[in-house]
């Protein structure tokens, strides 16, 4: 089935304007979704929203927009004063800078767009992405769509552009907040982990070679009560015995060291004993590309 665009715009590129039209790059509607239904009679049950002071179901004529400035206190708006301030959707993708690609750290990145040129507007296009890529920079720019204003990134392909949405730095919490500790690193440590990467190290990325196992066993799952069977839940595998010293790991993952180093599960402090308990079965799963 051809892609099918779902907005399109104009790259403002110095004084040439590119047209181009947008395509999603993940199909999220091939994930798979459960339904809430009534226990009793298996019918779909309905999302309604209830007011607990007037106990009645509020239909969406009678809703407002409110934000809650502080504890239960909100201050609230109509559409009409709201529309004041979203962003007029005008198609423009304007361009601000050009910094190298690799500046612009992934945790920035959010959806991803396949841009295709309008007609007429494949020359403009491929010279943009043939610049960008002779450069090694991407364009950083602001789009307005949907009320909101975007930063987005327009990345070149071998095949032409691509948009990536970018998060603004106030969504991204900084690193710091984890808590991290802080530890030595030995240098034979080092060495072994590093040889450890060495042997799976690869050239190039090959995505054909993974796949979401989760969805193909809810799918085979789903299969299966379909055809009418009974499901009856699978014993769990017995976990693995944990190494404890992480030298004797990293010779061990490297083929260096002998399996009886590996202390009993009985040894294991009950601190740092794997969990038993068993993984929730997942109410969604989706994938992406």
């Amino acid at each position: 089935m051809a892609a099918r665009a779902i907005s399109s715009g104009t790259i403002a590129f110095g004084l040439v304007s590119i047209p181009v039209k947008l395509f999603p790059s993940v199909s999220p509607s091939d994930a798979i979704h459960f339904n809430n239904l009534h226990k009793d009679c298996g019918t779909r049950l309905k999302y309604q929203f209830h007011c607990p002071k007037h106990e009645v179901m509020v239909g969406r004529d009678d809703m407002i927009k409110g934000y809650e400035f502080a504890k239960g206190q909100f201050v609230t708006f109509s559409e009409a004063e709201l529309d004041t301030v979203w962003e007029q959707a005008t198609g423009a993708i304007d361009i601000v800078e050009f910094v190298p690609v690799g500046e612009v750290d992934p945790i920035y990145y959010d959806k991803a767009y396949y841009m295709a040129p309008e007609a007429g507007a494949a020359r403009a296009y491929q010279l943009l992405a043939a610049a960008l890529r002779a450069t090694g920079l991407c364009a950083l720019a602001k789009y307005a769509a949907r009320g909101k204003q975007y930063l987005v990134m327009i990345r070149p392909v071998k095949l032409g552009l691509i948009m990536q949405q970018l998060h603004y730095p106030a969504e991204v919490r900084p690193m710091d907040e984890v808590g991290v500790d802080v530890a030595d690193v030995r240098d034979g440590e080092l060495d072994l982990a590093i040889a450890l990467i060495e042997q799976s190290r690869t050239r190039t990325f090959r995505p054909e070679q993974y796949s979401d196992e989760v969805r193909a066993r809810i799918e085979a799952l789903i299969q299966r009560k379909v055809d009418g069977e009974d499901i009856t839940r699978t014993p769990m595998a017995s976990p693995r015995a944990q190494v404890i010293d992480l030298m004797t790991a990293l010779k061990q993952s490297l083929g260096g060291g002998a399996s009886s180093n590996t202390v009993p599960a009985s040894a294991v402090p009950a601190s740092a004993a794997p969990s038993t308990t068993p993984d929730p079965v997942p109410s969604d799963a989706a994938a992406e590309g």
